[in-house]
């Protein structure tokens, strides 16, 4: 009996010492909300104190390891120290209010009647009701996006306007020049490969007829007139046409100059002789003096004449 009776005192001793203690338990941090990870820390006097000299760690693994349904408990660590011991539970809750937590046995002591308080994310002010998202243009970068995209709208529709009244005819006059450079660089080829063919003595028949062919053919580009089938003396007319524009850059070409040109390479080719090399390279140097003067004539025109004037003028 004196036996149970000493129990009893020794057991309604540690009681009374757990309960005072957990008057002064805290929280680390002190304010958590739902789904933080926080860790409830339980000082014990000296009363507490039994023979042990170690931590008391329970984990998951633990026999007896408490369990709760809002509460996801990682840690309880019953921790030696030299003031006494002190109970630290690491949990974390999912579930916002006062929760209680189960009953935690650890180093033959009972600890019961801990809660801690979960705050709740949401906003109490506005009936649970989660605040309102941030305004786009406070966004970095949001302001330069919209109004950059509103710019780009009206380039848009200023570049339409433009076209439409402007820029087809901007645009086809552009085209009509490239087309031009393109013919004047073509011709100046066409004259080195015929120089090269004569140094490397071929037929010069083949040579005259080919020459006579690709002079016609650039001036039928050059004038929108049909030259292919015009005789020497036919030319006399279209000279007039092309030397006006030639003639202020170039006193070299007279208005007779496509009719002599024609005049003479008709002649070496139904000669009936091979034509001597030196004829064949003057009708060459004379094909290359008109082109560049031509050409230059066309380049004075093009800096004198804006964009979309020829086509007005036309």
């Amino acid at each position: 009996m004196k036996m149970n009776r000493y129990a009893a005192l020794v057991l309604f001793v540690l009681t009374s010492a757990v309960l005072h203690a957990q008057n002064e338990a805290y929280i680390i941090p002190r304010r958590i909300f739902v789904g933080d990870p926080a860790v409830l820390i339980l000082p014990l006097n000296n009363s507490a104190n039994n023979a042990a000299s170690e931590d008391i760690i329970f984990s998951p693994l633990s026999p007896g390891f408490p369990s709760h349904p809002d509460i996801d408990f990682h840690r309880i660590i019953l921790e030696q120290r030299a003031g006494g011991r002190r109970l630290m539970v690491e949990f974390t809750a999912y579930v916002p209010g006062i929760l209680e937590f189960p009953v935690i046995e650890i180093g033959e002591i009972r600890f019961s009647d801990l809660s801690v308080t979960v705050n709740s994310l949401l906003d109490n002010r506005s009936s649970h009701v989660l605040s309102g998202p941030a305004s786009l243009l406070a966004m970095p970068g949001t302001a330069f996006m919209l109004y950059g995209t509103i710019a780009g709208m009206v380039l848009v529709i200023l570049l339409s306007i433009w076209f439409v009244f402007k820029g087809r005819i901007v645009i086809h006059n552009l085209l009509k020049k490239w087309k031009r450079r393109m013919l004047f660089s073509s011709m100046k080829k066409t004259e080195k490969r015929l120089s090269k063919s004569v140094l490397n003595g071929e037929n010069s028949r083949l040579v005259l007829d080919n020459l006579s062919e690709q002079f016609r053919i650039f001036l039928s580009v050059l004038t929108g007139e049909n030259c292919r089938t015009m005789t020497a003396g036919e030319f006399e007319k279209l000279s007039l046409h092309i030397v006006l524009t030639t003639i202020t850059q170039n006193k070299d070409i007279s208005p007779s100059f496509l009719h002599d040109f024609f005049r003479d390479c008709d002649d070496l080719r139904f000669s009936g002789i091979d034509a001597a090399s030196q004829d064949i390279f003057y009708l060459l140097a004379c094909l290359r003096r008109f082109i560049n003067a031509a050409e230059n004539a066309e380049r004075e025109k093009t800096k004198k004449t804006l964009p979309g004037e020829d086509e007005e003028a036309a």
